[in-house]
């Protein structure tokens, strides 16, 4: 006789409402201040506030924040910039915003995500910052346009013209090629744990096993973070996590404190976990670029 199967009960959805908020860090203080138990989902690409009425204390949160923002801000914003406006190649002033699309550079991206109500768009791949926002931007425009221009695929290059042949281009080569090595330093009496997420001296990585082989302490001084007197470390071999690995990773509360910075690893913060999840994306759209290159063939 054939066995009776029951259906397994569904998982129910969890309860609760998102968000997009503006990049700054000041406005995501505010917002996690409000609503403690709000979680970033990288799925989503929003903030999930969990809870019935959860849309409805958003909702009260931003129309607050509205309030409290200067009715006539923009329109402030628009004449400061048309009595001293900033001209470059890299920011176009439109009806709405200003428009800023520079080469990628992490510099850049910190600085524009301390503009209160700057906005990525990921469909033009460019940022957008209200007219309300332009005293912040103006201040912040020399180190954006610095970084930016350091950036260009020219000036990269020039760099690496000037420096080859020196000793920092011997050092720089050093250091590419033990970073393909894939092994990091980690005590031999205090090893982190295997394949999660841990925050270290070169990014996040997955750690995936060791030999017990030894490291050398100035090897470790020299690519890693300063070795301590006395102590031992051995090899560990670590890989890249997936971006359902990092998304799924709680993040630590606080940053690294110094013992464990001194240790060599630590539990990612949300920062860190962030910047592995943007590469972790980059790594998986140029792996489809690449399938589609290779079925066009």
């Amino acid at each position: 006789m054939d066995e009776e199967t029951k259906d397994q009960p569904s998982r129910p959805a969890r309860v609760g409402a998102t968000t997009d908020l503006p990049h700054d860090r000041i406005t995501v203080a505010r917002f996690r201040e409000a609503f403690p138990r709000a979680r970033w989902s990288d799925r989503l690409n929003a903030w999930f506030v969990p809870g019935r009425t959860a849309e409805k204390r958003i909702s009260r949160w931003l129309a607050e924040m509205e309030a409290e923002a200067d009715r006539f801000a923009d329109e402030k914003g628009r004449d400061a910039f048309a009595f001293d406006p900033i001209e470059s190649r890299y920011l176009e002033a439109t009806t709405a915003t200003l428009q800023i699309q520079t080469p990628y550079s992490r510099t850049v991206v910190n600085e524009i995500r301390e503009i209160p109500y700057a906005r990525w768009d990921a469909d033009r791949r460019l940022w957008t910052v209200p007219y309300r926002s332009f005293n912040e931007l103006r201040k912040r425009w020399p180190t954006i346009e610095a970084a930016a221009e350091r950036s260009e695929p020219e000036a990269r290059q020039a760099r690496r013209e000037t420096i080859k042949g020196t000793q920092e281009d011997e050092a720089s080569k050093a250091r590419m090629k033990e970073r393909r090595r894939k092994r990091y330093p980690v005590p031999a009496d205090y090893a982190p744990p295997f394949d999660r997420a841990v925050g270290t001296h070169v990014g996040v990585v997955f750690f995936i096993g060791t030999d017990g082989e030894l490291a050398d302490p100035a090897t470790i001084s020299t690519f890693y973070f300063p070795a301590e007197d006395g102590e031992e470390y051995v090899w560990t071999s670590w890989r890249s996590g997936s971006l359902e690995e990092l998304v799924t990773t709680w993040p630590a509360r606080t940053p690294p404190n110094e013992r464990e910075l001194e240790r060599g690893w630590w539990m990612p913060d949300l920062e860190e976990l962030r910047v592995a999840r943007r590469n972790a994306k980059s790594r998986r759209r140029a792996r489809e670029r690449n399938d589609k290159k290779e079925c066009s063939r």
